[in-house]
């Protein structure tokens, strides 16, 4: 063979071997998030089962974990809401002074 007929078919290959394992690749999963709205509805459910439970008969061990999921519960209720940083505050503030 002639380095014009092997030149091509070694391009090929490479294009081929290079291009071949991305599109095999398995897709990432897609993640079904829940809106906020729905989420914190469960927080706000389970902490309220959590406050009626007859905690007399647990293991202390047991009011540990309820005590670490209420923490975890607070915690990612307080991260829900909308935050607005000063910057953003101050050019509002300024957009509307100009705009009345």
């Amino acid at each position: 063979m002639t380095t014009k007929k092997i030149l091509p078919a070694l391009l090929m290959v490479m294009a081929i071997t290079l291009i071949t394992p991305v599109f095999a690749s398995n897709p990432t999963p897609v993640k079904t998030e829940v809106p906020k709205e729905v989420r914190a509805k469960q927080i706000e459910t389970r902490l309220i089962e959590i406050r009626n439970m007859d905690k007399t008969n647990m293991t202390r061990a047991e009011k540990k974990e309820l005590r670490m999921e209420v923490k975890g519960l607070k915690k990612e209720a307080a991260t829900q809401g909308v935050y607005l940083s000063v910057g953003a505050i101050i050019i509002i503030i300024l957009l509307l002074i100009l705009l009345l």
